[in-house]
């Protein structure tokens, strides 16, 4: 038991639709009902089928009332790259221009226009820790539509303030409208994040970083998720991206209390204030 609850470890691969079933659905230990709860760590590798599937899995304990955090809806919006980015452009919130095209003649036109700015990082439309970034200097360095998987999501790179010379940005922990913690990364290349060598920070974020990480948060509909930032050359920051499974091993190395701890708690939370809302108290 943990917090007065007992979690089960299930692997979304696990988990059927099953009209069968009394609730519609095969989940492992939960043969009767569906769990008061669920916390989603990671939707797993698989072909696109696969993983609509599991998505699906997730809508269905959305549609019988269970709490999922975050809930299929937000996993979708923060993993494709393109819907986040322009969710926070109409949210209003600050983050580095952003293009996204599917052939490399317009990839190409979006090159030539906008190195004269500086460099543009090519980022897999679905990826996470870092992998698969690529930054694009000259027009010939974009890659061909099959290594690019179709897509082209590009941005503008966000080099070093004027005189500083490292690079780093700050990842703040979002979770039920609060701000949990955050880290300053710093890494010897351009590429920031822990898995690929950065070096963590505890760090107390100001107010303009707490308030931009929460409106992150809620303008992609994450209950709980890993905001990184950037700073501009003024020192203004800027949102990355929007992690609706954000790790935080590299986080938890430069915090005092634990973090797993304090995201079950609030998984408990919304967990009962579901059952008031639905008047019961299923066990």
């Amino acid at each position: 038991m943990v917090l007065g609850a007992r979690p089960v470890v299930v692997r979304l691969a696990a988990c059927k639709i099953d009209t069968t079933r009394p609730y519609g659905l095969a989940i492992p230990g939960f043969c009767k009902a569906p769990p008061d709860g669920a916390v989603v760590r990671a939707i797993g590798d698989g072909t696109l089928e696969m993983i609509t599937m599991r998505l699906g899995v997730l809508h269905a304990l959305g549609e019988l009332g269970t709490p999922v955090v975050n809930d299929a809806r937000a996993i979708e919006r923060c993993t494709d790259k393109s819907m986040a980015s322009f969710l926070l452009q109409r949210a209003g919130l600050p983050a580095p221009p952003t293009f996204v095209a599917q052939t490399h003649a317009q990839a190409l036109a979006i090159a030539r226009r906008e190195l004269v700015h500086g460099p543009l990082v090519l980022k897999p439309l679905f990826g996470a820790q870092g992998w698969g970034l690529q930054l694009i200097r000259e027009e010939s360095e974009l890659p061909s539509p099959e290594e690019a998987r179709g897509v082209y999501y590009l941005q503008r790179f966000v080099p070093p303030r004027a005189g500083e010379g490292r690079f780093e940005d700050m990842r703040v922990l979002v979770s039920g409208g609060a701000v949990v913690g955050a880290m300053r990364r710093c890494a010897d290349q351009w590429i920031t994040n822990v898995r690929q060598g950065a070096r963590p920070t505890g760090v107390e974020p100001g107010a303009a970083e707490k308030e931009i990480a929460l409106r992150a948060a809620e303008a992609l509909g994450a209950f709980c998720a890993g905001v990184d930032l950037i700073a501009d050359q003024n020192g203004a920051p800027l949102v990355l991206e929007v992690n609706s499974m954000a790790g935080w091993s590299g986080l938890q190395r430069v915090t005092s209390f634990s973090i797993a701890e304090r995201l079950a708690a609030d998984m408990l939370a919304v967990i009962e204030s579901s059952r008031v809302q639905r008047g019961d108290r299923r066990a």
